[in-house]
């Protein structure tokens, strides 16, 4: 579980102990002492409940945040058939020819306050494509590469409206990319920094990678 999870936990039974100091029948100065405790029991479950609200929050802050998913099946040498998922969106079929996979981005990183204000990066996938692991085979071998852009435009709409407040921290073009390898499943993130991250999705992937030298 995580943190705000046994924060809760926590939170919880300290708001039950409390509760029931309250109601506890007592006489005299015990009787306050133990409203005392309650109350004191009911504002530190409270004060942690908050607390890990807060942390599941602002979490993203510091985790990479899952933004697209590719499986490969090869049809032949240096020819793959790639699976792209790009969020909530069905799931895509593209050919690649190469060694490598890369996806594209534009990304809109927000300032601080920004940030603490709950806006994630932004961004939109450009393209999908493949490489070749020789450069000199890149510069002569045949080509594929996938338009991803949709016909909504953030950047454009950024440009009229967001130029002159002060949100907006830095805006680039991110990729990542990893060896296309028969039967591998890629998780792609957007770090908090707002770039792109691969990683392998699972264990059979990563020891894909690892018998190919990666």
């Amino acid at each position: 579980m995580s943190i705000s999870v046994w924060l809760w936990l926590v939170a919880a039974v300290l708001l039950v102990a409390g509760l029931l100091a309250w109601r506890r029948e007592a006489r005299g100065g015990t009787r306050w002492l133990l409203r005392g405790v309650g109350t004191v029991l009911v504002l530190v479950a409270l004060g942690l409940a908050g607390l890990g609200g807060l942390l599941r929050q602002y979490a993203w802050l510091f985790e990479d945040v899952p933004a697209a998913s590719i499986s490969l099946r090869q049809l032949a040498p240096q020819r793959f058939e790639a699976t792209l998922a790009l969020g909530d969106q069905p799931p895509r079929t593209f050919e690649l020819l190469g060694d490598e996979w890369q996806l594209d981005a534009r990304v809109i990183r927000w300032t601080l306050p920004g940030q603490l204000a709950g806006l994630r990066p932004v961004y939109r996938f450009e393209r999908l494509s493949g490489r070749y692991g020789d450069p000199k085979q890149e510069l002569a071998a045949a080509r594929s590469v996938h338009d991803l852009r949709g016909d909504w435009d953030f950047w454009e709409f950024r440009q009229r409206w967001l130029a002159t407040l002060p949100l907006a921290d830095a805006r680039w073009g991110s990729a990542a990319y990893l060896p296309m390898l028969d039967g591998a499943t890629y998780q792609v993130y957007i770090s908090p920094r707002g770039g792109l991250v691969a990683k392998p999705a699972d264990a059979a992937t990563e020891a894909l990678l690892d018998q190919a030298g990666w």
